[in-house]
């Protein structure tokens, strides 16, 4: 019993990490170009400064930026010692993660676009209403830090970038970071495998209600939000829980709360706390009717919150065999690039924290060039770090978008993929392995929703025959799903003949019929 709950919150722990980790990557990076680059007057103004706009600026911001809840933390920190309003920097951090040019891409084509447009338009309320109430009722929350001293043009600019990341990744950021992660490893304690499948019907009065339980411990990056958001629309549950889900799940995690604790005290963070929950509940319950899909039909259960839950049931073969398997698979390169890249970049800033206690490679950094170098000539020119800053960030902002025709291929590569993927799912589900079986349903099921935002991307629409031959394929994997559980093995193979056919005539509708 607890060997399965142990390496089943060691799973869940890992999984999140490793998706997590490439815009925990971005976040700290944006971090250092605030503090080296920007500056910390062009970010006050970039933000709104102290004026009435500031929240909306913060807003547009962070739904440019590709961060999640972990990732805003380094950023939050370090806008702080901006001197910006205490309801500006929390409207950042609660609406950075929330959408992003990949995710927003992703929901248009999961459900109708006006149920994500009025979740956007929600997430725009809410960090208003909530940040302005904030900072009436807590004026004095602004801290003014001295800026860093500029760094000489050239490549002492990049270094001071690496140098400053690297520092902070391995601070207290990173404490927070994991106490942000904390949370999903208490879902994976505490609830049982599935025990979330039939709690978020869209008839049942409390849904919004126990997935704020749920929501406020996880953690969720935006993609995966998203994938659970589209899942929701698909059965017919709750909307309502559905944008509690992406305003907690994605929006906020316990490192940010940890982080607000230790630095405005326990009042204003329960004060903001108090807040955030009364008028995400209100906003939920206000439009459940409203955004439901009309073609949704209603359904009594779902997996989209199976990745909260224990993973594996008491007696399970070899647990640790089995989480070891699970995070091998199907993790993405850019997944892989990002963990480990955090990793060098932690091994830098430890061995710099431990080598350079006194800061001596910042201030050497930090001296000023001689006069003669500050003449350039001909193909060489001197840039203001505000520039070179404002290049970056929207180098970021361009990079994720253009990211997005890699993350979502084109059909015949992800026609490819899912042939891999059927192959392993059907055969494991026809020979009774269980766990195999459903790792590599959700990597079909995934892989179908990729799919359907590569053509969208590449088109700029998808026809409603495309769409209900990719749902239709996904019906099949999720009923497969069940009569693997039940481990009926006529239903199990009739079903996977079902599967093999919408496999192919989804094939042909997406290949030849566009």
């Amino acid at each position: 019993m607890f060997e399965t709950i142990f390496w089943g919150a060691v799973l869940r722990f890992g999984e999140s990490l490793l998706q997590a980790s490439p815009t925990i990557l971005v976040g700290f990076f944006i971090a250092a170009i605030i503090h080296r680059f920007l500056g910390y007057e062009l970010t006050y103004r970039l933000f709104g400064g102290n004026s009435r706009r500031g929240l909306f600026q913060a807003w547009i911001i962070g739904m440019l930026l590709p961060v999640c809840s972990l990732g805003a933390i380094p950023v939050i920190r370090e806008l702080r010692r901006t001197g910006l309003p205490g309801g500006t920097i929390l409207a950042f951090a609660l609406a950075g993660p929330l959408f992003n040019p990949l995710s927003l891409l992703y929901g248009l084509t999961l459900s109708e676009p006006r149920t994500i447009l009025g979740f956007a338009l929600c997430s725009l309320v809410l960090v208003t209403v909530v940040g302005f109430l904030w900072d009436k009722l807590f004026p004095a929350t602004s801290h003014v830090e001295t800026a860093p001293p500029a760094v000489p043009y050239g490549f002492k600019r990049l270094a001071s970038l690496l140098v400053f990341a690297a520092r902070d990744l391995a601070g207290i950021s990173s404490l927070y970071i994991l106490a942000g992660l904390a949370g999903v490893v208490l879902l994976a304690v505490v609830l049982p495998p599935g025990s979330l499948q039939h709690a978020m019907g869209h008839d049942n009065p409390w849904a919004p209600l126990v997935m704020t339980a749920v929501a406020l411990p996880a953690y969720a990056t935006p993609m995966l939000a998203m994938s659970q958001l589209g899942m929701m629309f698909q059965h017919g549950n709750s909307v309502g829980a559905a944008f509690v889900l992406l305003a907690f799940g994605a929006g906020m995690n316990f490192g940010t709360l940890a982080w607000m604790w230790r630095t405005y005290g326990p009042r204003p963070s329960l004060a903001w706390l108090g807040l955030l929950l009364a008028v995400v509940i209100a906003l939920s319950y206000g439009v459940e009717r409203p955004l439901r899909p009309a073609d949704a039909p209603a359904a009594d259960h779902t997996h989209a919150f199976d990745v909260y839950c224990r993973p594996f049931v008491v007696g399970n073969a070899d647990p640790f065999l089995a989480a070891l398997a699970r995070l091998r698979q199907n993790r993405g390169a850019h997944e892989l690039a990002g963990i480990a890249a955090l990793g060098v970049l932690l091994a830098a800033g430890v061995a710099l924290r431990a080598l350079d206690p006194r800061g001596k490679i910042d201030a050497w950094l930090e001296r000023p060039a001689p006069p003669s170098a500050d003449r350039a000539g001909g193909l060489d020119f001197v840039l203001p770090n505000s520039v070179v800053g404002g290049f970056i960030v929207l180098g970021i902002v361009v990079f994720s978008v253009v990211g997005c025709f890699a993350y979502y291929p084109p059909p015949a590569e992800v026609f490819e993929e899912m042939r891999i993927a059927k192959g392993e799912a059907l055969s494991a589900a026809i020979s009774g392995e269980r766990e195999h079986a459903e790792q590599w349903l959700a990597v079909m099921d995934d892989w179908a929703r990729k799919l359907q935002v590569g053509i969208y991307l590449r088109s700029g629409s998808l026809s409603e025959y495309h769409r209900m031959k990719a749902r239709v394929f996904r019906d099949k994997i999720e009923l497969l799903e069940h009569e693997v559980a039940e481990g009926d093995r006529g239903e199990i193979s009739k079903v996977s003949n079902e599967i093999s056919q919408a496999y192919r005539r989804m094939q042909h509708a997406y290949q030849n019929e566009l």
